[in-house]
């Protein structure tokens, strides 16, 4: 059997060919020669590009290691959620999404609700879902949940929905296949944004769905097509170098985040304090039954009591830069509330742990914790 650091290193990869590098470079084309029928791998560059296919493959080798499996990258984890959502969704229909989700979930309900949809919601948390789980046809789940961490029973709730003929997608963006694979887990879609942990070093935009079935494949790469959400082929590139090292970097990010959570944890002025690798987290139990050993997440959030307490710690840090999203090589932190969308504190924050030593990183916040109290 092939470890997760080994097949993320040669995912993807072509056959090694004498005097041509490992990774072949990005292709820039808009067409290709195309000669009588229109027909072959690649023919237009909104339909089909060489370097999407190593990328693509890749991917679905990390998500589906033992099946077949079928891949769609996007220019945005953005663009992989709603072509799942609205290539699969008509009038009538009716859609069951976390309500603790990614910030803009809220934006893509009134778009699906001017549609005609019906958007039912519940929390992650005790897989509230399966309570609004009747007659929609599509389930979404993110777990674990961003920015509250809430973990749900994905085995669980694809079951429930498959038995009410409903389809399931896993947002897997914060677990990457490498802390835990949704499409085992009984889910139809697994995806994800690769502009956090994924790629991980802050500097591509990307997102994918992978599918087992290929007709499922097929309605989000027509949509991909139809909408023009395509990946440029250097952030493809890029990102498919980037896997490379995916492995280490989940490995020292959980290893990090961990200790930061159980340094947190002593703290008197935090409160609210999640990471589902803690064993005092509420989702813990749940999160080692479903994830994959010592992969729980980079993420650590936490409250401070309020705004400016909030704004102290961050401006104190000096390993840990003041910005949004996570998953990145340098650790990043932010008051999640600044943004609006989430239902979270004045002084809640989501801590991305990135790949310094976790020493550094406690000793960096333990320092800032103590400078915001002043």
């Amino acid at each position: 059997m092939t470890g997760d650091g080994t097949r993320a290193v040669r995912a993807g990869l072509p056959e090694p060919e004498a005097h041509e590098p490992t990774l072949p470079g990005p292709v820039f084309a808009a067409h290709f020669h195309l000669p009588g029928e229109a027909t072959g791998p690649y023919t237009y560059g909104r339909d089909t590009n060489p370097t999407w296919t190593r990328l693509e493959a890749a991917i679905g080798e990390l998500e589906s290691p033992d099946e077949p499996a079928h891949t769609v990258s996007f220019a945005s984890g953005m663009a992989a959620i709603t072509a799942v959502l609205f290539s699969h969704l008509r009038t009538g229909d009716a859609v069951v999404l976390p309500d603790d989700g990614y910030q803009l979930l809220p934006a893509v309900r009134t778009r699906l609700e001017s549609y005609g949809i019906e958007v039912r919601t519940a929390p992650t948390a005790a897989d509230a879902q399966l309570d609004v789980l009747d007659g929609a046809r599509l389930l979404w789940i993110e777990s674990p949940s961003n920015p509250g961490l809430d973990v749900c029973d994905i085995r669980r709730l694809a079951d429930a929905a498959h038995a009410r003929g409903a389809l399931v997608a896993v947002d897997n963006t914060l677990a990457t296949p490498l802390g835990q694979r949704p499409l085992d887990l009984g889910a139809d879609f697994s995806v994800a944004s690769g502009t956090k942990a994924l790629t991980g070093h802050g500097d591509v935009l990307l997102g994918y769905v992978t599918t087992r079935d290929a007709a499922l494949a097929d309605g989000v790469r027509l949509w991909r097509k139809t909408v023009g959400a395509i990946p440029g082929p250097m952030e493809s590139w890029l990102a498919h170098r980037s896997l490379a090292t995916l492995a280490l970097r989940v490995r020292q990010q959980s290893e990090g985040a961990l200790a930061v959570a159980t340094a947190l944890s002593a703290r008197p002025e935090v409160t609210g304090l999640r990471h589902p690798g803690l064993p005092t987290d509420p989702s813990h139990a749940l999160a080692v039954r479903q994830m994959r050993p010592g992969s729980f997440g980079c993420v650590v959030s936490f409250v401070l009591p309020d705004t400016a307490h909030a704004e102290r710690f961050l401006a104190a840090l000096t390993l840990v830069d003041n910005a949004t999203s996570f998953g990145g090589v340098r650790s990043t932190a932010e008051r999640r509330a600044r943004w609006g969308g989430d239902n979270v504190p004045e002084g809640f924050i989501r801590l991305s742990v990135g790949v310094e030593e976790p020493p550094d990183l406690v000793a960096d916040v333990l320092r800032a914790l103590d400078a915001a109290k002043a």
